[in-house]
């Protein structure tokens, strides 16, 4: 599939879950092209970074569901902190393992898993929705029942993926996208290169495979589509442009977006962030 393509099955209104984390493994080509239609009143489930903060200061944002939003090496992106502080959009601001057991639990197709995260603090306060349940067993311990955050679509990125939708994560970390993609009706999966299957053994061993084509309903071959969050072991993350992106303000979004977004390919963005050998050369981010 193209980005387009991909887009092309959104719908107003929809829940998309978006991989990666922070300012790692995020699918940016597939955010920028989301930034480059007319789709609106989004609620985004992220482990959130500049796709987040991008889709906010666009206004196509309506809720954000989200254990952290972080460019990681800047602490705060600053459109993300601008729609929350105003309430421009609604927040369910939740521990990040709660994120991840509701992304469980949809993946699972349960209504909640019980967890002992966000009791006895302010995330159930501010989340009043959310419902605690007793167990049924002799313990009788009080857990929190985190509901299932069912996705009608996820977008993620990495390195490798064949025709089928079989995907390989060379990285040290897969975060969550099996759960993205095992909560969502529809999957994406942009890579930095389509393969055949029988490349894959050559290419990593078999835990890098780390989805297959049961959990992918289409593929997209967009190199450096991660660009500016890392993508290991091929780019880190490109802590110069996010610099330039954080340093600005709400009026200058419109400027940032004519330069880096509103482009008509993919390689006349590549080409406006310095090229393909820049990229290629940025070093991996040691935490």
């Amino acid at each position: 599939m193209t980005p387009r393509e991909v887009v092309g099955e959104l719908r107003d209104g929809m829940t998309i879950g978006i991989g990666g984390w922070g300012a790692r493994r995020k699918p940016m080509a597939l955010v920028r092209e989301i930034l480059r239609s007319p789709l609106k009143d989004l609620t985004l489930v992220s482990y959130g970074g500049a796709d987040v903060g991008m889709l906010c200061a666009a206004g196509k944002v309506r809720k954000l569901v989200f254990g952290f939003v972080t460019l990681d090496v800047i602490a705060l992106d600053p459109y993300f902190r601008a729609a929350r502080q105003s309430a421009a959009i609604e927040a369910m601001e939740i521990d990040e393992g709660m994120l991840q057991w509701g992304l469980k639990a949809a993946a699972l197709r349960l209504p909640f898993l019980p967890t002992r995260a966000g009791l006895a603090c302010d995330v159930e306060r501010l989340n009043p929705q959310l419902k605690t349940i007793q167990s049924p067993y002799d313990d009788g311990e009080t857990l929190l029942a985190m509901p299932a955050l069912r996705l009608d679509a996820a977008l993620i990125h990495v390195n490798h993926a064949d025709r089928h939708g079989n995907c390989q994560i060379l990285g040290p970390d897969p975060y969550f996208d099996d759960l993205y993609c095992g909560a969502a009706r529809r999957r994406y999966a942009s890579c930095e290169r389509i393969v055949e299957t029988e490349a894959f053994k050559d290419l990593g061993c078999v835990h890098t495979l780390c989805l297959n084509r049961t959990m992918i309903d289409g593929v997209i071959e967009i190199p450096f589509g991660a660009h500016p969050t890392s993508c290991p072991p091929r780019y880190g993350i490109d802590v110069k442009h996010l610099q330039s992106y954080a340093a600005g303000k709400s009026e200058d979004w419109t400027m940032f977006r004519q330069k880096y977004v509103d482009l008509a390919t993919h390689d006349q963005y590549l080409e406006a962030v310095g090229g393909t050998e820049r990229i290629a050369a940025i070093p991996q981010t040691v935490f």
